[in-house]
């Protein structure tokens, strides 16, 4: 992941009427509206402090009147609430042939958003000013503008290196290696890009729209190929190079012969995603060359492919059930275009993760499909953006630069 910010938001307060508003707006974030009173009562700062920063926000846009509470005599003070539509955020879900980009508000409500075929293999240059053309529409269409930005999130369909937002060896995107998307970005829209691995944004897109409750959660992708958001003491860990959650490349004991596409025999990518199963079932004379015809024919009924995708779930399972036993999750959440359309891909990893892991970490484990879809991505870039440019030290950065 990757800023630019021109005022560094990790610096000291500076002091003034300023230096503690961004915390001051963390307790507005929830959308109750509040009276200047309540919340002097609640932070316990005097009122006039609490005047002097409310009317900080609200020059900002962030926060805006939210009516009158009931008077106990004289005039009904105000109250002030968290104004999501205050500023636009960009979400773009880069997939291996597809790319979706939206805009939606500081709450994560997409406002509009364009669907496109498209090959990551065409390379960044070509993908990424599609995105930028395409975005600039998209606010055109909404009624926005490029000031009106706050920030981008992108998610990519391979490692990405968490400091640079640059993408690290990828197997699926020959040509984006160390490619800078957060300048190729900037060029076109100076503000805050932030880039991540595509499976990692659909765990907090599904995460925060769906399981808030849920800190210990594990989102897993299957489609053409297989990967993990795990989410954990409520942190997205993304490990020492950006590749943590890459179940695709661990072994299954039945797929020694079976060799996959980076060099090593076994994988679970090589027999569980769609073109693996697709390719098996080629194998038995059935006309299948991908994941999209596996979940055709399982549609028709059809014994061979409804088998097939059951042993994916198993061989999906074996490796799920050592991940249980490691990181004890409370959720995991089947996504992508195999995981989110199969049920009996579903049923074939509950029968592998509910036997073979222990019982203590199965005694309230849930494994079901997701629910945001193939939103998920953009959900996820959304929340990934406003989680940052929301933060305390940088809305006080902004507010002290706009003064």
């Amino acid at each position: 992941m990757s800023t630019t910010t021109g005022t560094d938001p990790a610096a000291p307060d500076a002091g003034g009427s300023l230096s503690r508003a961004g915390d001051l707006f963390q307790i507005l974030r929830d959308g109750k509206a509040r009276t200047r009173a309540e919340l002097a009562l609640s932070t316990g700062l005097a009122r006039s402090t609490v005047a002097s920063r409310i009317e900080a926000l609200m020059v900002s846009g962030l926060v805006g009147p939210a009516g009158e509470a009931s008077s106990s005599g004289g005039r009904p003070p105000s109250r002030f609430a968290f104004n999501p539509a205050a500023r636009s955020v960009l979400a773009v879900d880069v997939g291996a042939t597809h790319v979706i980009v939206a805009v939606t508000d500081l709450s994560g409500t997409v406002l509009a958003e364009c669907r496109l075929k498209q090959d990551v293999a065409d390379g960044p240059t070509v993908v990424l000013d599609r995105v930028i053309e395409e975005a600039l529409k998209l606010l055109d269409r909404t009624g926005r503008t490029k000031q009106d930005l706050a920030g981008v999130g992108i998610g990519l369909p391979g490692p990405v290196e968490h400091a640079t937002g640059m993408p690290v060896k990828p197997p699926i995107m020959p040509g984006w290696d160390g490619h800078d998307v957060v300048k190729h970005v900037q060029r076109s829209l100076p503000v805050p890009v932030l880039v991540d691995n595509d499976v990692n944004i659909m765990a907090l897109g599904e995460q925060t729209a769906h399981w808030p409750g849920d800190e210990n959660f594990l989102f897993v992708k299957v489609a053409t190929g297989i990967g993990a958001g795990i989410i954990s003491s409520g942190e997205l860990q993304r490990g020492a190079n950006g590749t943590a959650g890459d179940l695709g490349h661990v072994r299954v004991p039945r797929g020694d012969e079976v060799l996959c596409r980076c060099g090593n025999y076994g994988c679970l990518e090589a027999l569980a995603s769609g073109p693996a199963v697709a390719r098996a079932l080629l194998q038995q004379g059935l006309d299948a060359k991908d994941g999209a015809d596996v979940l055709r024919l399982v549609a028709g009924g059809n014994l061979q492919a409804i088998q097939a995708l059951r042993q994916a779930g198993r061989d999906l399972g074996d490796v799920l059930a050592t991940v249980v036993n490691l990181l004890n999750p409370s959720v995991i959440v089947l996504g992508g275009s195999l995981g989110q359309a199969g049920e009996h891909l579903m049923a074939g990893v509950r029968e592998v993760v509910y036997r073979r892991s222990l019982p203590l970490a199965t005694t309230h484990l849930r494994i079901g499909q997701s629910l945001a879809g193939d939103r998920a991505a953009i959900l996820g870039a959304s929340h990934m953006v406003t989680q940052y440019v929301l933060s305390p030290a940088v809305i006080e950065a902004t507010l002290q630069a706009a003064g």
